[in-house]
């Protein structure tokens, strides 16, 4: 285990100014190029303690601007055209980069880093996403995932357009299957003559 100096609040990790321990990986690979925490030596504990008044203040300026945004960026809804069998199965899947550009599209300049994709989506619908604007703020975008535009506005309004498929395709097949019993039986009752 390494131990280092968090520059910023590393979610899961801790705040600014702690020095936590963590795997020489995750700090190699991680912290340091990102320039989320130093090494926790002497030098760098002391250059910390000469710096943290002036980056704490840009933390502040940081997380203010963010919240500016959050505020416009709260409960916005955006959509994304996808292919999909009938089951409402995607052909492959949304991914944060997709989520990035509809929400950038939208008015909004996200990166794909800020997307948080607890697991892939791969069905139609309305799906909760979750960005981060800043360690310590994040916000709820709602991604519609649709085959068309007017499959979204149905999904928006709540109606499943996979299940309405679903229900008229069940629904024609018990027409079908009724009619076909019907002539059936009137097949059977011109014949006994």
């Amino acid at each position: 285990m390494v131990e280092v100096i968090l520059l910023e609040r590393v979610e899961k990790l801790g705040q600014m100014g702690q020095v936590v321990k963590v795997r020489p990986g995750f700090a190699r690979n991680y912290l340091l190029p990102q320039k989320k925490a130093l090494r926790a030596t002497k030098e760098n504990m002391a250059y910390f303690e000469k710096q943290r008044v002036q980056l704490e203040a840009q933390n502040l300026a940081r997380r203010n601007e963010a919240e500016q945004v959050a505020k416009k960026l709260d409960g916005i809804a955006v959509v994304i055209i996808r292919q999909a069998g009938e089951s409402g199965q995607l052909y492959g899947s949304v991914t944060a980069r997709d989520v990035a550009e509809a929400v950038t599209e939208a008015g909004f300049t996200v990166g794909r880093g800020q997307v948080v994709l607890d697991k892939a989506i791969k069905t139609l619908g309305l799906h909760k996403q979750r960005i981060v604007l800043h360690p310590e703020v994040s916000v709820v975008v709602a991604v519609n995932v649709a085959q068309s535009a007017e499959e979204a506005e149905m999904q928006a309004k709540g109606v499943d357009p996979v299940k309405l498929a679903q229900e008229a395709a069940a629904r024609e097949a018990a027409a079908a299957a009724e009619a076909a019993s019907a002539s059936g039986a009137e097949a059977g009752a011109a014949e006994p003559g």
